[in-house]
């Protein structure tokens, strides 16, 4: 666990203290070996169970993936914001790293941390730089009005979750993953009980966003510059859905009468943000409201709590970690070139940029869940885990696809088809950096289709 955490503590001193004609290449060659060295904890040697144990951390197959995404992320990032971030003075560039390093620190000990308190602590951590980096490098005037938003809707609901953490320490005795799975089943009968279900999950809830809860999302997206897009679609609202997976196995007596209005919150809100996104004028809008989507359908996996539910909502949850967040390196792509994230004003753009076509259809045809991708193995799953424990989620899940397929399609055809807007008179070409960008993000995606099961988690 050390020898991914030490390096990247360390990259916060280098991102000070090397000459500034180093800076970029040096923190990206330096988070892409972090990167490649945390795909060894996909090796355990024991078939189900903790790994990498130290006293405060370690990883099992469900942190795993996560924590492997966290890590791939942070390079990822370097490279985007490479471009937009040059005209910057050197002690923003270099705040600006180390923003991103710590949130990769808060991440890697909140995903592998075997308390829930330091689980807590590193779930609310993560809120800070995140919330500067949207502040501060966000692109329109809204950019406070959106960290506003953020903060407390994200406050608002994990307060609720600290007192209920404190009382199950109260009555458990402990608050560590190792020991509370062993813990009997809570008798849960009065309506505290049942506060105290609603408090441990609300935090989640909203971090994931669930329909009714998530107008932070669209608003803390759409201000965000790139790297802020690309770790908020792609590890902070898995925070949530981890976190969920994690606590539902202590409220277990309860959640089968009270997950009912969540669930059909997580699943009416797969049709209206999808059937949002058919009629949305706004790129990066158009995608987190996607994200809204997705999430709804891994909220609903984990809520029915079976085996295949779980292991769908981890899929998809990596899946989508990789897609939207390749998805807002496109439209940023076109953002730096056109200036503008109105889809109207940016269409036609194969005819001027035609390799990064291939890019937008292949990650297209991921967000709406092609076979054999890895997304499509999550949707079923969680179709299939929805369908058995009651058949008329098939009305909601059906239409969700059929309208992702539907929005999917049309910001493929609006963006890349068609003839170029008279006012685009001339483009940049694409750079070497953007297209090992979308192929750090598309070809991990591909090979997963061979291996998948290093995301099946425990439940397999």
């Amino acid at each position: 666990m050390l020898k991914i955490l030490v390096p990247t503590i360390m990259l916060l001193p280098m991102a000070w203290t090397i000459p500034f004609h180093q800076l970029w290449p040096t923190a990206l060659l330096y988070s892409l070996t972090i990167a490649f060295m945390s795909l060894t904890w996909l090796k355990t040697t024991t078939e189900a169970g903790w790994a990498f144990l130290s006293p405060y951390m370690a990883t099992d197959p469900l942190s795993t993936p996560l924590l492997v995404l966290t890590c791939w992320l942070l390079p990822l990032m370097i490279l985007a914001s490479q471009n937009h971030m040059s005209a910057e003075p050197q002690n923003r560039q270099r705040t600006y790293i180390s923003l991103l390093t710590s949130l990769q620190i808060f991440l890697i000990m909140a995903f592998g941390a075997t308390e829930m308190i330091m689980f807590y602590l590193m779930f609310e951590a993560t809120l800070i730089p995140t919330l500067i980096i949207i502040t501060r490098w966000g692109n329109q005037a809204e950019r406070l009005n959106a960290g506003t938003y953020f903060l407390f809707y994200t406050l608002a609901g994990s307060l609720p979750l600290l007192i209920a953490l404190l009382l199950l320490q109260n009555s458990a005795g402990t608050l560590s993953l190792l020991t509370l799975q062993y813990k009997t089943p809570m008798q849960l009968f009065t309506y505290a009980d049942k506060l105290w279900w609603t408090s441990c999950l609300l935090a989640f809830l909203v971090k994931t966003p669930l329909y009714g809860i998530h107008l932070w999302l669209p608003k803390a997206h759409v201000e965000a510059p790139i790297a802020g897009s690309m770790i908020l679609a792609a590890v902070l609202l898995k925070l949530g859905g981890y976190g969920m997976i994690r606590i539902m196995s202590l409220l277990e007596p309860l959640s089968k009468e009270l997950c009912y209005p969540f669930l059909i919150f997580a699943l009416w809100g797969v049709i209206m943000t999808a059937s949002t996104c058919l009629r949305q004028p706004d790129l990066k809008s158009l995608i987190a409201y996607s994200s809204v989507s997705h999430m709804g359908l891994v909220t609903a996996g984990i809520l029915i709590q079976t085996p295949w539910g779980l292991t769908g909502a981890l899929i998809l949850m990596i899946a989508h970690g990789l897609t939207s967040s390749a998805l807002f390196c496109l439209a940023n792509t076109n953002y730096e070139r056109t200036h503008s994230r109105t889809m109207i004003l940016a269409r036609g753009l194969q005819t001027a940029i035609p390799l990064m076509t291939t890019w937008w259809f292949i990650a297209s045809l991921a967000n709406l869940g092609l076979p054999p991708l890895p997304n499509l193995m999550g949707e079923l799953m969680i179709i299939t885990a929805l369908f058995n424990w009651s058949k008329w989620t098939l009305l909601f899940t059906g239409a969700g696809t059929l309208i992702t397929a539907s929005y999917s399609l049309y910001m493929f055809l609006v963006t890349q088809q068609g003839p170029l807007p008279p006012h685009i008179i001339a483009l940049d070409p694409t750079h070497s950096r953007e297209h090992l960008l979308m192929a750090l993000h598309l070809i991990p995606l591909l090979l997963l289709i061979t291996k998948p099961e290093l995301l099946w988690g425990w439940t397999a």
